[in-house]
């Protein structure tokens, strides 16, 4: 153990933890105890002999990071929380996956003191927690990178469990194999290997030998077998804690366990896994952990007293903490400025003189304009940290003087264990994952970039950094047919509705190069999950002394150039590479006497966040004829151009050939906007 050997006090507050889940899931008449009852020990093990944390400061940037990485088995941790005092009570163990409570059916962030991250779908934990792992040792050695391995102030450990379920998806397979590529030490994954499944025993799908697949991945490796009786060997696997904590390497704890233990009918079926035991069940299993079975929700004072030791326990390592702390507070004063002003959320001060203003004329993909954004906010901004899917010179976010983030003992050129740019390698579902707990972890602003075709790979992480509104922007190329001879396969057209139907997230696709430069600071100034799409293709750079002020980008949508008189009877509304269309449609359309606004709607998220009045005076009601235009699917747009409204765009898939003869094929021209303008106003 790290601070004591497993007493008699020890076994009463697991089996009064085991009680807890047994009865909030019966409870709530729903729910997985079985996980929760097996795994009590593990998570008893790690809040009151391991971790470092505080129950009384939850977001202490020095503390150890946990993972449940299976949220299903949310009472596992609730009944910790519980217990450890971080705020939870009886009252909201007994309201377990009620509407309002603190107690859901999964964890959910920000939710409830003491969740580090919103879990649910299966591998989306543990891929995370390798993004907090990274997180944590860019942060080290950004801060004290000359003091010791394992003897800073800035050191920590991410722990980590996990089902067979969270093994099985391939998200993490992707980010340990990433993990043990760049030698995360301080990531300890304890795998509860108990062979059961909802479909029963996992021998039905599930038969490779995963430790020597972590192995393999270049992880440490620790199998603890079950101990006397059917219970976890709690002696074994503090020792393999141990060995974990000293290795140079990610660790794996294979850990042998019988789900529902000690279950007399329940324990190793697959029924306890997401049902109640039901009422005799439970008693007899009450009886069994030496409890009353009549009594539900029973915590002696003893135990109680017992665990909140860590209120305690912890209030005296935070303050050690910060002791430790203002010491080198003192002997870094620059160092200790950013940290103060990371604390608070804020960028660096003059952030956008650092910007450059394109001059108008020239015609750059946005996807190089929008490396030379990148490159400028991340030379300011040490939190901005990031890299692509094996794509950083396509996506144009190879960051020019910032060394590759590769493990301590590498041996590739201009490289670190504290680089600010990562290569993903070719693992986007682990991207977007790793990203969300690079996010997680504090401080960090992280970006990953690919292609937008390949945002669907990033779905699950994309929704989840939505849900929990994580600071993470997502850098989308090759936007459209515009890409050209790659053809369908790569030619994004469902995407951008797709991407834009996710609540809680904004996808930005600039016209030109200055929106893309204030589409980046906005992003910076929000703290919220965001994409911004790019081009492969150049565009023009408009001359901002014709057009309206690309500051404007912030509103979402704005007038880019009104109609005569700014008395429109057409709207043009555009994104991205189409604007220029929509500008040549718009002189044509004039030259007719047709009066015709061109409205630049780079972000419909934004958008819709304005105020009413100003909505209405970008796209009056009273404008029947609004026609947007977008190389994509047209769904989506009616909401802005009505039922009288028109949509140019792309409702089947593309093909493979010269982009301009793409968009001539496929209908997207000058041409086409002008006849449809005629038409609707027939």
């Amino acid at each position: 153990m790290s601070n004591n050997t497993w007493t008699e006090i020890d076994e009463k507050s697991v089996n009064v933890a085991r009680a807890l889940a047994l009865d909030a899931v019966e409870s709530a008449g729903h729910g997985h105890p079985g996980t929760a009852m097996a795994l009590a020990p593990v998570a008893h093990l790690l809040f009151q002999k391991f971790m470092n944390h505080s129950p009384a400061n939850p977001d202490w940037f020095g503390r150890d990071r946990f993972i449940l990485s299976c949220g299903h088995a949310s009472m596992l941790l609730y009944s910790q929380l519980f217990l450890n005092g971080y705020g939870l009570e009886i009252a909201d163990l007994k309201n377990f996956r009620k509407m309002n409570s603190l107690t859901p059916g999964h964890p959910e962030y920000q939710h409830t003191k003491g969740v580090e991250m919103t879990t649910g779908p299966l591998g989306q934990g543990l891929a995370s927690a390798v993004g907090m792992a990274i997180a944590s040792r860019y942060w080290r050695n950004y801060f004290d990178a000359k003091t010791s391995p394992k003897q800073s102030i800035f050191d920590n450990y991410i722990y980590v469990v996990a089902s067979d379920g969270d093994l099985q998806e391939g998200v993490s397979s992707e980010a340990s194999s990433l993990a043990g590529h760049l030698g995360l030490a301080n990531l300890i994954v304890i795998y509860d290997d108990n062979r059961i499944s909802i479909d029963g025993d996992t021998s039905l799908a599930f038969t490779e030998d995963v430790a020597a697949r972590y192995q393999a991945y270049n992880w440490d490796v620790h199998t603890v077998e079950l101990g006397q009786d059917g219970k976890v060997d709690v002696v074994s696997l503090g020792k393999a804690i141990k060995l974990s904590q000293q290795s140079d390497k990610p660790s794996f704890i294979r850990l042998k366990t019988i789900i529902a233990w000690p279950a007399p009918q329940a324990r190793n079926t697959a029924a306890a896994h997401g049902a109640p035991l039901g009422e005799s069940e439970t008693k007899f299993t009450k009886v069994a952990l030496g409890l009353d079975p009549e009594k539900h929700f029973q915590v002696p004072e003893e135990v109680l007293k017992y665990t909140r030791q860590s209120q305690t326990n912890g209030a005296i390592k935070f303050s050690e903490w910060n002791k430790k702390f203002e010491l080198w507070e003192k002997s870094n004063p620059t160092l200790a400025k950013e940290f103060h002003r990371l604390s608070k959320g804020e960028l660096v001060s003059n952030l956008t003189d650092s910007l450059s203003v394109f001059e108008p004329g020239n015609s750059v993909a946005s996807r190089k304009s929008g490396g030379t954004v990148l490159n400028e906010l991340a030379s300011k901004l040490v939190e901005l940290v990031g890299g692509s899917a094996d794509l950083a010179e396509s996506n144009g976010v190879a960051l020019k003087n910032s060394l590759s983030m590769q493990r301590i003992s590498s041996q590739i050129k201009e490289s670190s264990p504290g680089g600010k740019y990562l290569h993903f390698g070719i693992r986007e579902h682990a991207m977007g994952s790793i990203m969300n707990g690079l996010a997680l972890y504090g401080f960090t602003r992280p970006f990953g970039a690919t292609f937008l075709i390949f945002s669907d790979y990033q779905k699950p992480a994309i929704r989840l950094a939505a849900l929990m509104q994580l600071p993470v922007t997502y850098v989308w190329t090759h936007d459209s047919i515009g890409l050209g001879e790659d053809g369908p396969t790569h030619q994004p057209v469902e995407q951008l509705w797709s991407l834009r139907s996710i609540p809680g997230f904004s996808v930005v696709r600039p016209c030109d190069a200055n929106e893309v430069a204030i589409s980046w600071l906005k992003i910076m100034e929000d703290r919220k999950p965001a994409g911004i799409v790019l081009t492969r293709q150049n565009i023009p750079t408009l001359d901002r002394k014709i057009y309206a002020p690309a500051i404007n980008a912030k509103k979402g949508a704005y007038v880019l150039q009104d109609a005569p008189n700014s008395n429109p009877e057409v709207i043009l509304i555009a994104t991205g590479s189409e604007v220029h269309l929509a500008l040549d449609a718009q002189k044509e359309l004039n030259a007719q006497s047709i009066n015709t606004r061109v409205v630049s709607m780079p972000c419909v998220e934004w958008f819709q966040e304005q105020e009413q009045s100003y909505q209405e005076s970008v796209l009056p009601k009273n404008v029947k004829v609004k026609i947007a235009i977008e190389a994509g699917s047209t769904f989506g747009w009616y909401q802005f151009v009505g039922l009288e409204g028109g949509v140019i765009g792309l409702d089947h898939y593309g093909a493979s050939g010269k982009p301009e003869l793409l968009y001539k094929e496929f209908g997207i021209t000058v041409e086409k906007i002008v006849a449809k303008v005629k038409e609707l106003k027939k």
